[in-house]
């Protein structure tokens, strides 16, 4: 199996258009890609309703469709700047979205996580992701009218930058792998991260932990199974 891996592309935001992301992601099956993975926070904000969506959601959604028609599977994993994205129409885009996933390439499993949820103490940033996620925000969201819905995600954004994010002065280390200890234990080589935006990889108990740098930065398509020049080995 051969896969890539797109973490942290901010589309709309630092990300930028869509435009230059859509051209990655069309090359795909031509270079040998079967397996897709989004490691969530692929806009600057993603909410599962209809009278939220951007035309940069469009573009992105309209290519990503086309590319499973032509077989290519894809596997959304949701970030902390994507909202109700289960259940919603975006649902029928990918084979599956969930908190997490997994693939095996060159005998190596991998489980993929965003990886927001992994700092026990931050718990300001843990209280507001339990409640701006949960089912009754969900029903009062869906209900906005589109100038509301607009001030809604204006709001998010603020929010989401004055939230006690540890890892904006350093990645938790120590929480991530108490994380990676236990969840290696159940059969996995490594843990596979995004959301903390820059690149690190080393080795725990059990297997590794590696953090892709954010698409937004990089302008690259992490691919796995497929020579790439310049990847780490």
């Amino acid at each position: 199996m051969s896969v890539a891996v797109v973490a942290d592309s901010h589309v709309s935001g630092p990300g930028g258009p869509a435009g230059p992301f859509v051209e990655q992601l069309v090359k795909l099956p031509g270079e040998g890609v079967e397996h897709l993975i989004l490691l969530g926070d692929i806009f600057q904000a993603w909410v599962g309703f209809p009278h939220f969506e951007t035309e940069d959601i469009r573009t992105v959604v309209e290519t990503l469709t086309e590319l499973g028609r032509r077989g290519l599977r894809i596997d959304y994993i949701e970030g902390n700047r994507d909202f109700y994205l289960q259940g919603s129409r975006y649902e029928q885009t990918f084979d599956r979205i969930a908190l997490e996933t997994t693939f095996e390439v060159d005998g190596l499993r991998y489980l993929c996580v965003h990886g927001d949820g992994l700092d026990d103490d931050d718990r300001q940033y843990r209280r507001w992701r339990a409640l701006s996620k949960s089912w009754p925000v969900r029903t009062l969201v869906r209900g906005l009218p589109g100038p509301l819905a607009r001030r809604f995600v204006a709001s998010t954004e603020r929010r989401l930058g004055d939230t006690n994010f540890k890892h904006k002065q350093r990645i938790p280390r120590e929480a991530i792998e108490r994380y990676a200890v236990r969840r290696l234990a159940e059969g996995y080589d490594r843990l596979l991260l995004g959301h903390f935006h820059e690149a690190r990889r080393w080795t725990v108990e059990g297997g590794e932990v590696e953090i892709l740098e954010a698409w937004f930065t990089s302008g690259r398509v992490e691919r796995f199974g497929i020579p790439l020049e310049g990847r780490k080995a």
